[in-house]
Formats: structure tokens, sequence, C-alpha cells
């Protein structure tokens, strides 16, 4: 039996490859096969918010066989169904043509302390989760042997619930794995013990567990076994919890655990990508197995750097993971007996000769454990080698080899179907084949306006019904105060310009920037001609009390008369939430403190969806803003203060520039003026910041030379 019939009470004959199907989340960047699943009961589709497992469990069976005797859902089924075993076997994908030469039977590890790839499945925080997630997805479409390594967080990352005063609490409740595409994997005499990792003075027991995205598969490590302590259960049930002490001991299993579970997998990587610090101890694991062979320690490091790619995603000290290392040996015990090396040498990995000789920073391990570094902008690159150029004394800034691959987006996931639907129109059939191809978007150019300014008005219209859908349902459970229903996004007007600002609530991406002045404020949103509106959304991490104070003095304002209910805060972000503003509001606002924003990519998602971006020139924005698919605020002149100046201009580009583009309409009510902005947002987001581009680069840049082992020129830091 598949595994997801175990799950699913009733799926017909004739379609039971359904269950497969929604096993693999493939799916979810299918547009066809999205519609198929809609199409057996829309109103269920969308109160499980687009999951399809939970969607067949809940479906009345009646329904399901008269879906398998009707011809056009079955000849539906026949052409996704097709459309998926193609893509699962067929085997002239690009990267067997780019990289003919490269063994495909030894593959990338990719590891990521959290993956985003539905919202179905929520082990993921934020930005970083959901760019491995597209990394993943356009991994499969392009053919790159890859497997992914990652923590099952079985309370994920928290809900968040706003009080009436503001301010954030923090949920702790459990997903159901039966709802989702994770399934357990068991070893041939059907245990599910797979690594033993010995942490905090006694062995931890590791299990795995598989999910599906197209083409390959990603293991998440659990320690929920009975073999276990009860407190060593609970290790990983949840996301960037418990401080210091539990994030040490999650990282430490899953670099050990991760490469102990590859290796009892029978999977022999050929090379190795630390996607952030996080991941950095997979690379003293490797240490070790050579150490047991014999392998001297600068042999065994310059070995493992032959195949080792590291990417940063923080361009501020304070944001990579450092530990005490008395709390570090209190998790790894005298780890440096297993390497056969000194305790001194063990702790050098990490340690900075500059900064306090008792921390040990992850990126630091990282680093010395890789050849091939990157930042995720072409800022951000030049801000890492920066950062780190001590690890390199004596060689000039630009010569520290820290390069960069610019992040971005996967189109199939992130483009709205009617997007999609108005492309394959005015494109031709294939053009998803071709995003490479520059002449592609050009033709974007010329897309009809009233046809483009019709998708776009019809998805604002689906974003306001379901804030005001969500709103109801808050309301009748948890909602206390009718200004709260309000704040909640009620009163919001569909044809008033929009703007959109969702991300972390970190104090350096300023969400509070536009309420330095209030007054000015207040005349943007209660223009008699011009009015603008504005939805927040976002989390503060839990243990960040500035974040959250910055929440709590956003959300007084959707609470104030004084703003005429055009300031809307919606709890709880997550993918389904973003999909949903991205593809729905007029105007993406992203204010970073320059150069704090290392690239930052819910702009490039919007910019897909012909949503133009207002935004200082940081991350990829410093590098994709070309005075036409959007509005940059100029850098701050010496001497100025930054935030008072950055206020000062955004307020001046919304009354002089943006919404007067906006309400000039022609006589069918179009802004042409302001189509043609999103018919260039397209484009730029299209033919740029898509993750099939980025990790083009990341094969031709790290992994094809690592996995062939050529252009080495070893050019360790100092250790």
């Amino acid at each position: 039996m598949h595994p997801a019939h175990q799950r699913i009470p009733y799926l017909p004959a004739r379609i039971e490859g359904l269950a497969q199907l929604s096993l693999n989340l493939w799916w979810s960047w299918s547009k066809d096969a999205r519609g198929l699943f809609r199409t057996i009961d829309p109103a269920i589709w969308h109160q499980t918010r687009h999951n399809p497992l939970a969607l067949l469990r809940r479906v009345d069976p009646a329904r399901l066989a008269h879906c398998a005797s009707d011809t056009a859902f079955v000849q539906h089924y026949d052409r996704v169904m097709a459309a998926f075993a193609y893509e699962l076997e067929h085997a002239d994908t690009w990267f067997a043509k780019a990289c003919p030469n490269v063994d495909p039977a030894h593959p990338v590890a990719y590891f990521c302390a959290e993956f985003g790839l539905h919202n179905s499945v929520p082990i993921y925080s934020g930005g970083l989760g959901v760019l491995a997630g597209d990394h993943c997805k356009a991994v499969s479409d392009l053919g790159v042997p890859m497997v992914g390594v990652g923590l099952l967080y079985t309370k994920g990352y928290f809900d968040q619930r706003i009080r009436a005063d503001g301010w954030q609490e923090d949920s702790d409740d459990a997903f159901d794995i039966d709802q989702t595409p994770i399934l357990p994997l068991y070893n041939t005499d059907g245990s599910r013990i797979f690594a033993t990792v010995q942490t905090a003075g006694r062995p931890v027991h590791v299990t795995a567990w598989k999910m599906e995205v197209g083409r390959m598969t990603v293991y998440l490590l659990d320690t929920d076994l009975e073999e276990n302590r009860p407190d060593d259960r609970q290790l990983l049930n949840k996301l960037y919890a418990g401080g210091q002490a539990l994030r040490v001991r999650q990282e430490w299993i899953l670099g050990i655990g991760g490469v102990r579970v590859l290796r009892a997998l029978g999977i022999a990587p050929g090379a190795w990508h630390a996607n952030e610090g996080h991941a950095a101890f997979m690379h003293v694991e490797r240490l070790r197995e050579l150490r047991q062979t014999g392998v001297p320690l600068h042999e065994a490091l310059a070995t493992i750097r032959k195949t080792s790619i590291f990417t940063t995603h923080t361009p501020v000290p304070a944001g990579h993971d450092k530990f005490p290392v008395e709390l570090l040996e209190s998790v790894t015990g005298p780890a440096w007996d297993d390497l056969g090396i000194s305790r001194e040498e063990f702790l050098g990995l990490g340690l900075l000769p500059e900064d306090a000789p008792n921390v040990y920073h992850m990126t630091a391990v990282a680093i010395r454990a890789s050849t091939h570094i990157n930042g995720v902008s072409r800022r951000h690159g030049a801000v890492s080698r920066q950062l780190w150029q001590h690890m390199w004394p004596g060689r000039p800034m630009d010569a520290v080899p820290i390069g960069h691959i610019t992040n971005g987006v996967h189109l199939q996931t992130w483009m709205a179907s009617p997007v999609m639907r108005l492309l394959d129109e005015h494109l031709g059939a294939g053009w998803l084949d071709r995003l490479d191809d520059g002449a592609l978007w050009d033709k974007v150019l010329t897309l009809d306006h009233t046809k483009l300014w019709d998708v776009h008005v019809r998805l604002k219209t689906v974003l306001a019904n379901t804030i005001r859908e969500e709103a109801r349902r808050r309301f009748s459970a948890q909602l206390k105060e009718a200004s709260q229903v309000v704040g909640a996004g009620t009163l919001l007007d569909p044809n008033v310009l929009t703007v959109g600002f969702a991300r972390r609530f970190a104090t350096y991406k300023r969400a509070n920037l536009l309420f330095s002045n209030l007054e000015r404020m207040r005349r943007l949103c209660t223009n008699a001609k011009r009015p603008v509106q504005f939805i927040f959304a976002g989390k503060a991490h839990p243990e960040d009390r500035p974040g959250k104070e910055v929440l709590k003095d956003v959300y007084a304002f959707t609470r104030d008369p004084a703003f005429e209910g055009r300031i809307a805060f919606l709890e709880d972000y997550d993918m389904h939430l973003a999909h949903l503003l991205v593809q729905g509001v007029d105007l993406w606002m992203n204010m970073p403190r320059v150069p704090l924003e290392a690239s930052g990519t819910s702009g490039m998602k919007a910019g897909l969806n012909g949503v133009p971006q207002l935004s200082t020139l940081d991350g990829w924005w410093q590098e994709g803003y070309d005075g036409l698919a959007g509005w940059a605020v100029p850098p701050t002149p010496e001497g100025e203060d930054v935030d008072a100046h950055d206020a000062d201009k955004v307020y001046r580009l919304l009354e002089d520039q943006i919404a007067p583009l906006y309400y000039t309409r022609d006589s069918h009510g179009v802004p042409v003026g302001w189509v043609e902005r999103m018919r260039h947002a397209v484009r730029l987001s299209g033919s740029m910041f898509t993750s099939q581009r980025m990790v083009t680069n990341y094969v031709q840049a790290y992994y094809a030379p690592a996995l062939r082992q050529d252009r080495f020129t070893d050019d360790p830091p100092t250790i």
C-alpha cells in the first residue's frame, strides 16, 4: 500500500495516483496540479490553505467517486500525472547537459537549519528557510543531484497572536504530521534509529524522515524516540527556541547526526553545502571520519575544503551564531578525543584571535572548512569580505576569497496563476523552459496594459476578501474589541493605493519608519483624492524584545481613528499569507538601514506579480534598481541623520510621485503609467532574480568545481 493511502480514508482506483502526488511537493509549483486539487472541492481547498493531504482526508468520498467518473476531471488528472512522471524520470535535464562529466551518484549535500517549502510544513521561520525551499525546487527543475538535510521541528516555529495592547504572544502548538508530505524512514530490520550522537554526556539516538521535493529528497532528523530520555526526545521540537543551550545542541545534532544519517542511508555526497553557519558542525564529523583513517589534521582539513561550499546570510557580527566555550564543551564533551586532536586544536576551528578567547564562532568553522564562500548579494559579498578580512591577515579586502551569488525566488511558486496564464497567452507555450532568455523578458514590456491591470485587480480583490474572512474568523474566536477588528484590515478599500510591508520585525528593518512624522502619515492615509493604505505583517523573534516593541508600536497605529482604518496588521505571517500579499498589494516597501539587509527576497516575489518596489538601496535592490521597476530612497548624505533622511524621502516619493502616478487613469480607468512600472517589475524579477538563475550560478561557480575537485587552489584562512 502506498504510504499516503494509510492517511486518506478513501480514494477511487481510477485516481489513486493523487496519493503519490500529494506526498511530493512538486504539486505545489505546478499550476496544473494545484488546479486539479482545487477542482475536487474549492471550499475545502481554501479552508485547508491549499494542502492536498488535508483536502483528501476531509472531502466527501462521494465527491471523490464523482471525480473518478467525470471525463473532464479524469483527463485533467491524466495530464497532471503524465507531467509528474516526466518531471521525475526524464534524463535530459539542464544539469546533465551542462555537467556531463559529473557523477550524479555523488550528490551535493545541502545542510540547512530550516526549509520553507509550503505552509503545510511549518518547519521554517522566514527568509532563510523559504530561500532554502526555493533553492530545492530549482534544483529539482534543473536536475541537479542534491539531497537536503534539516531538522524536524514537530512544533514548528511559533504561531503568532497579538494581544489587544499590541504585544506579540508566541504559542506552542504541534502540527499534525499526517497532514504533511513527511514520511518516516525505516532500517531493513524495521528499526527507526539511523545514528547516535554523543551530547551533554550521553548518547542521543537520531531517526530520520523524508520529504520529496520533485526530483530531490530532504531528510529531516528527529530525536523523538522511546530509546531517548524524555528531555532528549524534545530536543528538536521548536525552531529558534530555548536560547543558546538548546540551539547549540540542535546544531550539533544537525551537523554530526546529519552526516551519520546520510552514511546510514548509503548516500555518499560529492560536495557539501552549509547554508548559514548553523550547519558548520557537519565539517567536524567529516574531519572525525578522516582523522580515524589516519589522515593528518591539516591534510584532512584541506581535503574537506576541496568539496565544501558555505553561504553566509548575515551582514552584521551580532547575527552570526557564537557560543561560550564552556557551553560548547558541555554539549560536545571531549569531542577532540574522537578526532585525535587536542582541545586547543578543536576549539581553534571556531575561535577568533581578535575576539574574546572563550567565544566559539560557527561562521568561523564554516569558513575554515570551505573553499567556496559567498554572500547573497553583490553588496553583501563586499560587506562579508570586510567583516571576515581579519581571517586572512595582511590581505587587501578585495582579495579576500568571499564571493557572492545573489539570491533568487522560485518563479512557479511565487508568481500567481492568473499572471502565469496571462504570460502563457502573451509569450506562448513553453516559456517556462526559457527563463534565461533575455529576449523573452523583453517581450513582457509589450503586455497589454488593460489585461495586466485586470489581472492585478482580481488578485487585489482576492487579498481583500481573504483579509475580511480572516478578521471575521478571529473576531468570533479571539478578537475582543471593535478596534482590533478594524486593525485586522476590515476597513481597507480595494480601490485605494495599497502598500505592503511584510518581513521579520527586526529593528534594522524599520517597520516603524513611516510613523516618525504622524501628521504627514495621517495626510497620506486620509488624502481625499489620493489616499494611501498600508498592510503590515511579520513576526519578531521570540527573544527579540526590541523587535517586539517595534511591532507593538506599529500595531497601536492600526487602532488609531486618526488614520481612518487605512493601516492594518495581519497576524501569523507565513508562506500562505506571503503569497496573497506579494500578489495582491500595489506597492512593496522595504526600508532596511543600509547596509544591514543581506539580500531580501520578498520584493523579488512581488516583482514577479507586477508589484513595483520602494526600498533603500540595499541587498538585491542595490543591484536591481533601474529606475523603471520601482523607486529607491537615495543614500543619506554624510553627517545627516539616516532615519530622518530616509523617512523624508519616502514621504516625498509617496506624495509627489507614487500616489499621483497610481491615481492617473485613462478613459478606461487604467493607470497606464503605473502599469508600465508593473511590466518592468515583472521583467526585472523574471530576468535577473529567479532561483533558477541562482542555482545555475551555484552549479557553475561552486557545485561542479567541487564535485570534480577542479580549479582548486587551497587558500585557507588562519586557524
